[in-house]
């Protein structure tokens, strides 16, 4: 405590030639919904899941983490839940959390407002990165269930919200037992510790986090040129506040699939018959997983994604 910068002892943590991988990322506008419902014990696992979920796609292991959180002014009760969010996020990863900056910044905020920034440092050894390019027509898309929005599209979901004249403390249209603010605010799902051990299995060829852009805009991420990826509709369940969401915001198919990860928080793309052995180490690490589609051949372009069928949105 009360250093200028955290040591991190890379050959204690086992590595003998390893590549650093680095992310930065926030929780968006979700922000805003915290801030309004008054609940900010579960952004910091936000902040934490949307920078090591994009380290483990390239088969990092998240090593150590570092926050920034910004306010006018600081008070105490939330800075400390959201504090302890980061920790718990920490310790979801199995990261380090080595340090951070606390600023108050009078004048740049409102009362009551604050912003968060993370970021996220793993490594791999040389030579075993994921990068995609083993991609080839035929492989097998697997799905990992999320919990909800995560951490992306919340502009649009405060704007349904505000159309419908809809209060962050009153029920949850989808989940009457519930707020809607705790709905929404049902943190990222940490997908690290489950990734790594399909990883270390063998037969994982890429993996895409689900974030801003769907579907449609990050699984071409993880694919060559040359490939595309046919996903098949009704493959998976959505979960009930996207069917809200579809339905009551009156959003489009094409649109909830550019927007919002529509149940899908992690990709794993794998070769053909490994499927079954990848999904149950899978499941053994608590996820649910789904086969949602194939790799195909495409154009010597961009990669591309493509729905087939049409979404099934609960009652």
């Amino acid at each position: 405590m009360g250093g200028f910068g955290g040591f991190f002892d890379l050959k204690s943590a086992g590595y003998k030639d390893p590549l650093l991988v680095a992310a930065t990322d926030g929780v968006g506008t979700k922000l805003r919904v915290a801030i309004t419902a008054g609940k900010h014990d579960t952004v910091g696992i936000d902040l934490v899941a949307m920078c090591v979920n994009d380290l483990v796609v390239q088969g990092a292991e998240p090593l150590l983490f570092l926050d920034y959180y910004a306010t006018g002014k600081l008070e105490v009760e939330s800075g400390r839940d959201i504090v302890a969010g980061i920790a718990e996020g920490c310790r979801r990863a199995g990261c380090a959390l080595i340090g951070g900056e606390t600023a108050e910044m009078p004048g740049m905020y409102s009362a009551g407002d604050y912003d968060l920034a993370g970021f996220a440092v793993g490594a791999i050894e040389r030579g075993h990165a994921l990068t995609g390019e083993g991609v080839t027509a035929g492989d097998v898309v697997l799905g990992l269930g999320s919990n909800g929005v995560h951490s992306n599209g919340f502009s649009l979901v405060r704007r349904v919200v505000a159309e419908l004249g809809l209060d962050f403390d009153a029920p949850a249209p989808f989940a009457p037992k519930r707020t809607l603010g705790e709905c929404l605010l049902d943190p990222t799902r940490i997908y690290v510790r489950s990734c790594l051990a399909a990883i270390r299995e063998g037969g994982v060829k890429a993996l895409a986090h689900i974030t801003g852009g769907g579907l449609v805009e990050n699984l071409p991420r993880a694919l060559p040129k040359g490939t595309g990826i046919d996903l098949k509709a009704g493959s998976w369940p959505i979960p009930p506040v996207f069917s809200w969401l579809s339905r009551d915001g009156k959003i489009p198919q094409h649109e909830m699939i550019r927007t919002f990860n529509c149940g899908i928080g992690m990709a794993v793309i794998v070769e053909a018959g490994s499927q079954e052995k990848i999904v149950k180490i899978l499941e053994d690490h608590g996820e649910v997983a789904f086969e949602i589609g194939r790799v195909r051949k495409g154009s010597e372009d961009e990669p591309d994604v493509a729905l087939n069928g049409e979404l099934t949105w609960a009652g």
